[in-house]
C-alpha cells in the first residue's frame, strides 16, 4: 500500500487537516509514559514510505471516542488505534458500518486484540504492518448496541474496574489500584443472579461472574485468555455457579493446570446470541476493560466479519 504526500511537522500534529487519508488516534494515557518516541517514529517511517497521514493525540478517554467518529466520518481510507485494548475498541467500534480499515499500534500495557491477530508488539514493526499489511475482516460482538473486539463481562470484573478508578482518583498508580480494588471486591463477593439463554440451553445461576468473548477463548493451559480465531461467527459465554473465595481460586488454579472444562461449577458454551436476564434495574458491564452502566435485558449477538483490520502478510492460515 502506498498513498502519496507528507507527515505533517510535530508542531501541527492536531491540524484539521481534511485531506489526510491515514488517521491516527494517540492516547496519551495508554500503557507507555512517554509518547515522544512514538510520534518520532511514525513521522520518520511514514514520511520514507510517501503516506499522507494526521495524528491526533486524545488527552483525555471521551477524546478517543469522539476524534473516532470524526475519522470516521472523514476522507481518512485507515484509521489507526495507538493505545491499548480500551482505545483500540472504541476506535473499531465508530468503523463498523464504514469501508475503513482499522490499523493498530499496540502502546497499552496487554494488547490481547494485537496479540491474537499477531500485531508485531514493538513500535516500529506495527507501523510497517500499517504500511504492508493486509485487510482481514474479523467479527465483532454487541451488546445493547455496544461493540466490543475482545470481551464483556459481568459480576467481578466490573466492580473491580468501578473500585480501581476510585482508587486512581485517590492518587494510586493503575496496577496498584487494580490490586487493592481486587481485594476489596473479593471482600463483599457479590453474587449476580441471571438467567441466560444461549446455544438452546437456558442456564439460571447465582454468579460472581459471566464472561462472553469475541470468539472462543483458550480457558486451560498458559495460553488462557488467547484466541486462535477471531472469524468463526461465535460468541463464547463462561460461567461459574454458586463459588465461595476459595471455589474461585480453585477455579483459577485448574485453569492454569488442565480440566477447567471439566470443572462442575463452570459452564463453557458458544452461541451466536446470548441473552441475560436479572431482576436488577441497571448492570455494571464491562466492554474491553471499560465500564458502562446498561438496562437489562443484555442481547449479546455476534457481528459476523464487520470490521477491517491490518494484519501481517503471511497470517492468512490463522484465520
Amino acid at each position: 500500500m502506498r498513498l502519496k504526500s507528507e507527515v505533517e511537522p510535530n508542531e501541527s500534529l492536531t491540524s484539521n487537516s481534511p485531506s489526510a487519508l491515514v488517521e491516527i488516534i494517540i492516547n496519551a494515557h495508554s500503557g507507555l509514559n512517554d509518547k515522544s518516541e512514538v510520534l518520532g517514529l511514525l513521522s520518520q517511517v511514514f514520511k520514507e514510505n510517501e503516506l499522507t497521514v494526521h495524528i491526533r493525540i486524545a488527552k483525555k478517554g471521551e477524546d478517543v471516542s469522539a476524534l473516532a467518529r470524526q475519522a470516521a466520518a472523514g476522507d481518512s481510507e485507515i484509521v489507526v488505534a495507538g493505545g491499548g485494548d480500551g482505545t483500540v475498541s472504541t476506535v473499531a467500534g465508530a468503523l463498523i458500518g464504514t469501508d475503513k480499515t482499522l490499523g493498530v499500534l499496540p502502546l497499552g500495557t496487554l494488547n490481547h486484540f494485537a496479540k491474537d491477530l499477531k500485531i508485531p508488539l514493538d513500535w516500529e514493526s506495527a507501523v510497517r504492518n500499517i504500511i504492508d499489511g493486509r485487510v482481514q475482516e474479523v467479527d465483532v460482538g454487541e451488546v445493547n448496541g455496544h461493540f466490543f473486539v475482545n470481551n464483556s463481562s459481568l459480576g467481578l470484573y466490573p466492580s473491580i474496574v468501578r473500585e480501581r478508578e476510585k482508587k486512581q482518583r485517590l492518587g494510586y498508580r493503575k496496577w496498584p489500584a487494580f490490586l487493592w480494588a481486587a481485594i476489596t471486591v473479593v471482600k463483599r463477593y457479590p453474587f449476580l443472579a441471571v438467567r441466560l439463554s444461549a446455544a438452546d440451553q437456558e442456564i439460571v445461576s447465582r454468579t460472581p461472574f459471566v464472561f462472553i468473548g469475541n470468539n472462543e477463548y483458550q480457558m486451560e493451559t498458559f495460553q488462557i485468555g488467547s484466541r486462535a480465531c477471531l472469524d468463526a461467527g461465535l460468541l463464547s459465554l463462561y460461567i461459574s455457579h454458586r463459588l465461595s473465595r476459595w471455589g474461585l481460586l480453585r477455579l483459577a488454579l485448574r485453569a492454569l493446570f488442565g480440566g477447567l472444562r471439566q470443572e462442575r461449577d463452570f459452564t463453557a458454551l458458544c452461541s451466536r446470541e446470548v441473552w441475560i436476564e436479572t431482576q436488577r434495574k441497571t448492570l455494571n458491564v464491562a466492554l474491553d476493560g471499560e465500564v458502562r452502566v446498561m438496562d437489562p435485558p443484555l442481547h449479546y449477538q455476534v457481528r459476523p466479519r464487520a470490521l477491517r483490520v491490518l494484519t501481517p502478510k503471511g497470517e492468512e492460515e490463522s484465520f
